[in-house]
């Protein structure tokens, strides 16, 4: 039976994350309805609710759905049963600080969006946004399932439920699904046994891009009790798994790592990070995997520069443009992404396990209660119901739990609107550890007054650097 719904798709005008959205929707034969976009460039959205026009002509969609454009948030969130939020947070320029400024102090970040120095000044310019969007959420739809894509994942997901606690989301992100992607090249190189990701079953726990896999199981077969072999023969090489690229892809797309840093901490912990090794170094002293270029280099993963992420968004507005036109075809194939099926078994149409980031209840006692931790959980009708993880071993639980930290007091320095606490959570980045107190305060007041645009309306700058 169809379930007609309505999606309120904030940051509807997205180059990327919509149009696959989009694609599992209409590959989606038991759902349909309004897909309504919202979005600060109206421009993408019209592109955008265009494309589903054309996706909705293609007699391979199984799903239709009406596009809208919506001028006002609140018009969009009118009679939502689902909120999708991804926004980038700025622009490059901010994007551009974020990432190259800590480079003169020797401070280099493959992603700097969720961690490190540049993690901080996104959550400042971020969650005062959250924070209106959930407010609206709660006036206008608060029955509405809320499902966040944007970075910083944890820091987002707590400032909803901050602004607004009986509000229904949770982060969805697919770094656990690339790992499990590895576990199955694991099994495949040192069994022989080739299988889907989806066939393997992971218990994964930490915080978002600061995950860890500690139990991995293939039917009886233990898939952890694999990696010694493996690494053996790949480890210092490195080895990209993800599916349809050669294994020393990494070499050239900078998006794209060789575990090697995956395979490094689980010789040493016992458990495996469960997030792309780009991620994974941001959480751990500089000195580790960082220290230069040629460093990043060895660990077999890329610093992705703010140049090639705009020249990849060039491309990418020129092919909506095109989409939208009706001169290139749109690619109506199924992702691996997950979000289209928790929608459906949020709605009851099936039962799906998944990482997700969630306040934590319980489910992983090592952390504090109410701190946002990402762990495997339950989707059924109308529920999400968090599975408790395995312990983390004590090291990665103190490494975790640091990140944990200053991502809780980050939370706290934006709602507060206080810089002092705000600088606190900077200055004890990991990646910050090699700084002295002066060094870190002219780096956080350049970044600060780099991006000043966006914290201005929030923040009292002047007051607090005079």
């Amino acid at each position: 039976m169809r379930k007609d719904i309505k999606i309120a798709y904030i940051g509807g005008g997205s180059k990327q994350w919509a149009r696959v959205f989009m694609s599992d929707l209409a590959l989606s034969g038991d759902l349909g309805g309004e897909i309504a976009l919202y979005d600060i460039d109206l421009e993408a959205a019209r592109r955008n609710a265009a494309i589903g026009g054309r996706i909705n002509q293609d007699p391979a969609a199984l799903s239709h759905f009406q596009y809208t454009v919506c001028p006002r948030l609140e018009d969009a969130l009118s009679g939502a049963d689902f909120v999708i939020i991804s926004i980038l947070p700025g622009t490059f320029r901010e994007m551009r600080s974020d990432v190259h400024a800590p480079e003169k102090y020797g401070i280099y970040q493959p992603v700097g969006d969720t961690a490190g120095p540049g993690g901080v000044l996104r959550a400042m310019r971020t969650l005062p946004i959250y924070e209106e969007f959930a407010a609206n959420i709660r006036d206008v739809c608060p029955n509405a399932w809320v499902l966040n894509l944007t970075n910083p994942m944890s820091a987002c997901t707590k400032a909803l439920y901050d602004t607004f606690p009986d509000i229904k989301a949770f982060g969805c992100c697919h770094e656990v699904f690339h790992t499990q992607d590895f576990l199955t090249c694991v099994l495949k190189e040192t069994r022989g046994i080739e299988v889907d990701r989806n066939q393997i079953y992971t218990d994964a726990s930490g915080i978002n891009h600061f995950t860890w896999i500690t139990e991995a199981t293939w039917q009886d077969v233990d898939l952890l009790a694999l990696l010694p072999e493996f690494m053996d023969r790949f480890y210092e090489e490195g080895y990209c798994s993800n599916p349809g690229q050669p294994r020393f892809a990494y070499r050239t797309d900078p998006f794209i790592g060789g575990n090697k840093v995956k395979m490094d901490l689980y010789r040493r912990y016992g458990a495996l990070g469960a997030a792309g090794d780009r991620h994974l170094v941001e959480f751990l002293p500089g000195q580790w995997y960082l220290g230069d270029p040629q460093a990043v280099k060895d660990w077999c993963f890329g610093l992705t520069t703010v140049d090639y992420r705009e020249a990849q968004q060039a491309q990418r507005v020129a092919e909506s443009i095109r989409m939208a036109e009706g001169s290139q075809p749109f690619p109506l194939r199924p992702s691996s992404e997950e979000a289209v099926d928790l929608l459906k078994a949020l709605l009851g149409l099936t039962t799906v396990v998944s990482n997700v980031n969630l306040p934590n209840r319980g489910q992983m006692p090592q952390m504090p209660l109410g701190s946002v931790v990402e762990t495997n959980c339950v989707f059924s009708h109308g529920q999400v119901k968090p599975v408790v993880s395995r312990p983390l071993p004590t090291a990665v639980a103190a490494l975790v739990s640091r990140c944990c930290a200053n991502i809780d007091v980050t939370c706290e320095g934006v709602r507060e609107r206080n810089l002092d606490k705000l600088f606190a959570a900077f200055v004890n980045q990991p990646l910050c550890g090699a700084l002295s107190l002066d060094q870190a305060r002219d780096l956080f007041r350049e970044m600060c007054e780099n991006t000043r645009a966006y914290l201005e309306p929030y923040y009292g700058l002047d007051g607090y650097f005079r």
